[in-house]
């Protein structure tokens, strides 16, 4: 098994002094995992060895000082479907969880989309979603404070909020599809021309966060590209698929 490096998670700021409260976004470094999912890949579907996977868990639960079965994650599909989680055990078919129950913690996997992690300092709910071009565009940051809202009575100006870190709008070129999906202050044009754009994932998803109500002071934004970074990220599309994922997890201990 490789030697393991150490685990240095990128930990919002917006989230330090809440009691008890649990919210970073894990680096690639820190776990067990061989090239090219060096070293602390969280997720189970990329090839990697599932007892290095079961190892890096164990590893950051560690860390964390939390069990690693309390993690809850989900198969995400790019849609818009939330659940709401109570207790342990992996989903599927999900790209955002809410819980308001201590001791678990809820996570979201990224290697170019964007963790959005959400929390309510009233009632000490917390909400995780995963926003890739098509998540982004069907509003889920603003849906996942709204399922939040409906289950624990969330109101948005309770809530601090974190856009953490994907594939900048410097990297993120696409298509005329994709860009008609868009508002265009979100979309600069792309130096490679043939009609490609830039698209700025981050500012769209925080102009959801507001639109939904969260104070402009109460919402954050990791400026990490996980293209652009990487000895501190995976990256799908720099990788060209080969690479591990990130978790982005938030909950409050018991």
């Amino acid at each position: 098994m490789p030697q393991p490096s150490t685990i240095e998670p990128v930990y919002p700021s917006i989230f330090t002094g809440v009691a008890g409260l649990v919210a970073l976004q894990t680096t690639r470094s820190g776990g067990v995992s061989g090239e090219p999912l060096d070293s602390l890949n969280l997720a189970w579907h990329t090839g990697d060895d599932p007892e290095h996977v079961r190892e890096n868990y164990r590893r950051l639960g560690a860390f964390l000082e939390i069990s690693p079965e309390s993690i809850v994650t989900t198969g995400q599909v790019h849609g818009t479907e939330i659940a709401l989680v109570t207790a342990p055990g992996n989903l599927d078919g999900y790209d955002a969880l809410i819980t308001s129950t201590r001791g678990i913690f809820v996570g979201i996997m990224t290697a170019d989309c964007y963790p959005i992690l959400i929390h309510d300092r009233r009632s000490g709910a917390s909400g995780a979603a995963h926003a890739g071009w098509q998540g982004t565009a069907g509003r889920i940051a603003e849906k996942t404070v709204q399922a939040m809202h409906d289950a624990f009575g969330t109101r948005p100006q309770d809530c601090l909020a974190w856009v953490g870190t994907g594939i900048s709008g410097e990297r993120y070129e696409i298509g005329a599809e994709v860009a008609a999906r868009f508002d265009s202050r979100y979309l600069k044009p792309s130096p490679s021309g043939e009609g490609r754009q830039l698209l700025d994932l981050s500012a769209a998803n925080r102009d959801q966060l507001l639109e939904a109500g969260i104070p402009p002071s109460q919402v954050q934004y990791s400026e990490y590209c996980s293209f652009r970074d990487e000895d501190l990220f995976f990256s799908y599309r720099r990788d060209n698929g080969k690479t591990g994922r990130m978790l982005a997890l938030i909950g409050v201990r018991a």
